[in-house]
Formats: structure tokens, sequence, C-alpha cells
């Protein structure tokens, strides 16, 4: 499960190309802003923009969100599993290795309760988005309609587990 209200430097984990090939690692969410003094930013627009290299995917089985004091579960609607399309930075000097999620419009699903969402892939898109292999706008646009079941949770479901890998 992944909760787009989760603390900003909450760690989890991400699977990248590596020196040796694939690897997961547990990386922090948040990106350091480049101005001095702004906060960290965990959801990155996609549109028009490119993501030659730094590319990640961060596994979930479903997501959640907040619209206004209702809180909404959203996941595929044949229960699979699933990625967000992402992408990390090395650490600098005062920051860690970090990744955040890239964004679109929201499919019509998801459009009654938020304008965006983050960018889902399937299980067959992964090698797609990590090795390039595919051009962006094939990869990074929203699902059909149809595509995601969404449910209201009750007041007593945590905020935040744990991903679900």
């Amino acid at each position: 499960m992944f909760d787009v209200d989760a603390p900003l430097d909450q760690r989890r984990v991400i699977i990248r190309r590596g020196v040796d090939g694939v690897e997961m690692v547990e990386l922090r969410w948040g990106l350091r802003p480049s101005e001095a003094g702004s906060k960290p930013f965990t959801l990155i627009r996609s549109e028009e923009r490119r993501f030659p290299s730094h590319r990640c995917l961060v596994p979930a089985s479903e997501f959640r969100f907040g619209r206004g004091n209702r809180r909404y579960r959203v996941v595929l609607a044949d229960r699979d599993w699933f990625y967000f399309a992402g992408i990390w930075r090395t650490a600098s000097q005062d920051w860690p290795e970090a990744y955040a999620i890239l964004t679109v419009d929201s499919n019509p699903d998801v459009a009654p309760y938020q304008e965006r969402q983050m960018v889902v892939l399937r299980r067959e898109q992964r090698t797609q988005w990590l090795d390039l292999s595919h051009p962006e706008p094939e990869l990074l646009r929203p699902l059909p309609a149809g595509t995601f079941r969404i449910e209201r949770l009750s007041a007593t479901e945590p905020a935040q587990g744990v991903l679900a890998v």
C-alpha cells in the first residue's frame, strides 16, 4: 500500500538499474528542492519532460489519498499489483539518495476525486520504463477507464500501512 500523505522522508523500496543489473534498494521519499529553504518534493509532473536516466519503479498493490476529510483506496480492477514510475537522485553533501514519483492527469476512474495521479505502470511495462525501450509518452499517460476500483475507507482504517510488494 502506498499513501500519498505519508511523511516526506519515509523510506521505501524502489527498483532501479544498477551497475550489476536490476536492484532493489530502500531510499528516502522526497527530493531536495533546488532553492534553499524550500520544502522537499515527492511528486513531479511528467508532461513535456524527459527522464533519460535515474529511472526507478516503486512497487505497490494499492494507493491511498485523501479529499477533504475522506480517504480512498485505489486498486487495479483485476487486483494485480503494479509500479509507480519514478526517478531517483544520488546523495549530495546534505541530502541522502532519494526518489520522487511522476504524475499525469487522472484517468477517468480517479478524475472525480482529484485532477492528477501518480503514473501507474502495469507489470509488463516495468522493463520498458527501466530500459528506456519505449517512448515516454507511451508509458507516462493515464490508464484507460475501468482500470481502477476506488473504495472509500472507513474512519478506523490506518492512514499508513506497509508497502505491499
